[in-house]
């Protein structure tokens, strides 16, 4: 197998076959098979599946990795080793050494030999009481540190791996890195960058932030989505590198669906994003506000103009903490006046699950939410419709007992019989209480965290390599804020001008960061960006969101690809599995904002036309 010790200078391919737990599973063949990669990476990771992966060893010692990535590769490890292919993932979770022994065990049974190494030194849970006493606080809200945490995690840089790779590993599991590293590492292990390379460095983690979400960088999720072919058959995302640093293109396997423009790499770049110039990794703080984009033939956009600055002084942990319990049941309300029956169903059901909880010296409920789906309840004071005939009621609520909750539940069906006529959809049984999950995250001195690298097995000699750090940095990047947070507000109409809605003039992908939403727009042309600037400020987003968001709004530019960055906080009723909401991670309110009507030039709509 071909090794890259001698530095190469010919352009690296990586593709990324997986952008979360529970991808298609078809991705790492299709980029083997088709892709012309060195390199397959996959990311599994997000900070839900951490606590996930956290209970699930908590049952069983041999549990806590996403078992998904052993079937994957072991179905194609004879093709991996023929192909001279190199694996990468953060697949192993809380329990990485066992991800590799489950591994190992597939491979011997094919004869096959492929050597593994695994990156642990994420799990901080020994430090939880040290970090509680030294007043410790969330990074973003200031609360301090709960009493109990179900599991803490850092994030990890590219350094161990690069160790890894460097040690002859095939295959690389990581514990919990920062998503982007397992496309920088490759990178900085094939051209041997340093670690204070820091516009390489910055290029890399662009490459490894478009990969990292799979499909979504190749015109999945596109706001122009009727542009995108073969939904069916989506061609996974590769990077192609050059060892300069300098820029990368984007692509896909050729002959597979969807669609790699500048517009859709723009979506991808914003994604879950804080302040653009900022964009803090352990190994580097990037700022992509001077990002270019520019279309180099079919499905091939090239990316340039990533800027790097000193790495952070702390790495960014996440702990997860549990709070009680919530359960989220629906039910289908059809006929007139549907809209209006649901709410009543739903506020009545309530009310006689507290007069029941009341007569058992329960408590009432922490929390509650009703939501009318097909009524656009969703959209607040935005809602165009109420006169749907056929709509989903949502009910969930939180509370401390579980049993609470298991009353609610079974008070759902009832409703059939004594209120509205034409609710149905039983016909998945009782809702079933889970457990609420909150994030907690933190910032760790890095002289605390000590990765580990093993390869079959054997402990690897490993050090972080020290690098000059900037203290200011640990500052968080939804923080940091060095952009305008506000601007003009919207411009009264001109007699040239009308009234259209903003996705006329601009595209938009939204996101989240626990309980934090981003929404990045990005403009259809250079002209539409100089109108952007002057109408869409933060005000404008907060009063529009007002209904969902209950913290500050911040914006961001990024000129370089003419697109704004905004940051709600406390926009997502706690996000994650903590969140009653139908959408707790913020993936709608981008489409939501492009509603938002806004004066543009006829000069303009025709030029865009």
């Amino acid at each position: 197998m071909t090794r890259s010790s001698d530095r190469r200078t010919r352009p690296l391919r990586i593709g990324c076959a997986s952008g979360f737990w529970g991808d298609s599973e078809g991705g790492a063949a299709q980029l083997v098979r088709h892709g012309e990669v060195e390199y397959v990476v996959f990311d599994f990771l997000a900070e839900i599946t951490m606590s996930l992966l956290a209970r699930a060893k908590a049952k069983s010692a041999d549990a806590g990795y996403a078992p998904d990535f052993v079937r994957v590769v072991a179905a194609l490890a004879p093709e991996l080793r023929s192909r001279g292919i190199r694996v990468v993932s953060n697949a192993g979770g809380v329990n990485p050494a066992a991800c590799r022994d489950a591994l190992r065990k597939e491979l011997d049974a094919q004869g096959i030999d492929l050597r593994i190494a695994v990156v642990e030194g994420d799990d901080l849970s020994s430090q939880a009481s040290a970090l509680r006493e030294a007043g410790t606080r969330e990074m973003f809200s200031g609360a301090p540190m709960p009493d109990s945490l179900l599991g803490i995690n850092a994030y990890l840089g590219a350094q161990p791996i690069v160790a890894a790779l460097a040690a002859g590993a095939d295959i690389v599991i990581t514990g919990r890195v920062v998503d982007s590293a397992v496309t920088l590492a490759p990178l900085v292990h094939a051209f041997g960058w340093g670690w204070q390379d820091w516009d390489r460095l910055a290029t890399g983690s662009l490459a490894g932030h478009l990969i990292e979400c799979g499909v979504q960088a190749t015109g999945g999720i596109f706001t122009d989505w009727e542009q995108v072919p073969g939904w069916d058959d989506m061609g996974f995302p590769i990077v192609e590198c050059a060892a300069d640093g300098q820029s990368f293109i984007l692509t896909k396997p050729p002959g597979m669906g969807g669609l790699v423009i500048p517009a859709t790499t723009a979506e991808q770049i914003v994604y879950e994003i804080g302040d653009p110039r900022a964009y803090l990794l352990p190994d580097v703080v990037c700022d992509f506000s001077q990002v270019r984009l520019e279309q180099e033939g079919p499905d091939r956009v090239r990316v340039s103009g990533a800027l790097g600055r000193p790495a952070p002084a702390a790495y960014k942990a996440s702990a997860t903490y549990a709070d009680g319990w919530r359960l989220l049941g629906t039910l289908m309300i059809g006929g007139g006046a549907a809209a209006q029956k649901a709410r009543r169903v739903g506020e009545a059901i309530l009310s006689r699950c507290r007069r029941l909880m009341a007569e058992r010296g329960l408590t009432d409920f922490g929390e509650t939410s009703i939501e009318v789906l097909g009524a656009e309840s969703t959209y607040g004071p935005h809602a165009r419709t109420q006169h749907s005939r056929e709509v989903i009621l949502k009910l969930a609520a939180r509370h401390d007992s579980r049993a609470a909750l298991e009353l609610l539940a079974r008070e759902f069906a009832p409703s059939a019989t004594a209120m509205a006529q034409g609710i149905t959809g039983f016909a998945a049984g009782r809702p079933s209480p889970s457990p609420v999950v909150r994030l907690f995250s933190l910032l760790v001195d890095r002289a605390t965290v000590q990765a580990r690298v093993s390869i079959d097995g054997k402990l690897l000699p490993f050090a972080e390599a020290q690098v000059s750090q900037v203290a200011g940095s640990t500052v968080p990047d939804a923080l940091a804020a060095t952009g305008p947070s506000h601007g003009s507000a919207l411009e009264p109409a001109r007699e040239d001008a009308r009234r259209v809605p903003l996705i006329r003039i601009a595209h938009a992908r939204s996101g989240d960061k626990g309980d934090m939403a981003n929404i990045g727009v990005i403009a259809r042309s250079p002209q539409a960006y100089a109108l952007l600037l002057r109408v869409l400020d933060a005000d404008t987003v907060a009063r529009y969101f007002a209904h969902v968001c209950k913290g500050h709004v911040t914006r961001y530019t990024l000129p370089g690809f003419h697109a704004l960055n905004f940051t709600l906080q406390n926009a997502l009723g706690g996000g994650g599995v903590a969140s009653l909401r139908y959408d707790p991670q913020g993936k709608a309110l981008a489409q939501m904002l492009l509603d938002l009507e806004v004066d543009v030039p006829d000069s303009l709509l025709q030029d865009l036309s």
